[in-house]
């Protein structure tokens, strides 16, 4: 989808992308050869220098450079580079103590998924910045749900983690779409199911968990694993469902 993406240049919307390929210029191969006639010479030699720039980034799997170069909300448009692990993805997601950091609140599991392996950071065991870090060294390409609004600020401010890179927040890709309410209800209207063991728990259930893993109950520190491997792996399969859905909104299907 990216090379389907005009939206890289600036002042170019959703109606002038959709005008590009109504006129049959479809990719940014096809822009750079054609005379477009509603765009003056001047802009269109500009566009053409970032296309141009753009598509050797892309070669060289520069993904930091469209991170900047398009609107968070537009991240999106590269999930379909984890095909063939073009791009290295991560799934992610946090469980915490249920206090905001002011008052001494702290991650207590956070689980990464990169397409093939769930791992789990335990606070206490594993869990720590340096582990992380590693993780999004790795990392071309983040995927959470309200991870924008919620679990990098968190990590940011406890841990001092953050992450510069492409990021497809699921929350807002599905408030673009329409779709309301939070990770377990998309996920039972998108047909993905969880663990019967874990299913109709939420986040304060996790916070329970955790104190009673504290106590010694090593039942409570597996479900609050499992319940966070959940949490974590389904962002994978919803991310590919909402990567369909908003690429057919932009209608480039009407035309290849």
């Amino acid at each position: 989808m990216i090379e389907h993406t005009f939206s890289i240049l600036k002042g170019v919307g959703p109606g002038l992308e959709r005008r590009l390929w109504r006129k049959g210029i479809l990719n940014w191969a096809d822009f750079m050869a054609a005379d477009v006639s509603f765009i003056s010479p001047e802009r269109k030699k500009v566009f053409d220098a970032r296309l141009s720039e753009a598509t050797g980034r892309l070669a060289c799997g520069d993904m930091r450079y469209f991170a900047r170069a398009l609107r968070r909300g537009e991240h999106w448009r590269l999930f379909d580079l984890l095909a063939g692990r073009k791009l290295a993805p991560l799934c992610l997601d946090i469980e915490t103590n249920g206090w905001d950091i002011a008052s001494g609140g702290y991650p207590t599991v956070v689980g990464v998924y990169d397409g093939l392996e769930y791992r789990a950071y335990v606070r206490g065991e594993n869990l720590t910045r340096q582990a992380l870090e590693e993780e999004f060294a790795g990392c071309d390409y983040l995927i959470t749900f309200f991870g924008s609004g919620f679990d990098m600020p968190f990590l940011k401010d406890s841990m001092g983690i953050t992450f510069e890179g492409l990021h497809f927040d699921l929350a807002f890709g599905a408030r673009r779409l329409g779709m309301r309410g939070g990770l377990k209800k998309l996920e039972g209207q998108m047909g993905v199911f969880r663990d019967e063991s874990v299913r109709g728990m939420d986040g304060y259930d996790a916070v329970k968990l955790w104190r009673r893993a504290g106590q010694g109950d090593g039942e409570a520190r597996r479900l609050l694993i499992l319940y966070n491997k959940y949490d974590t792996i389904n962002l994978m399969e919803m991310a590919g469902t909402l990567y369909g859905m908003l690429r057919k909104r932009t209608g480039i299907g009407e035309f290849i």
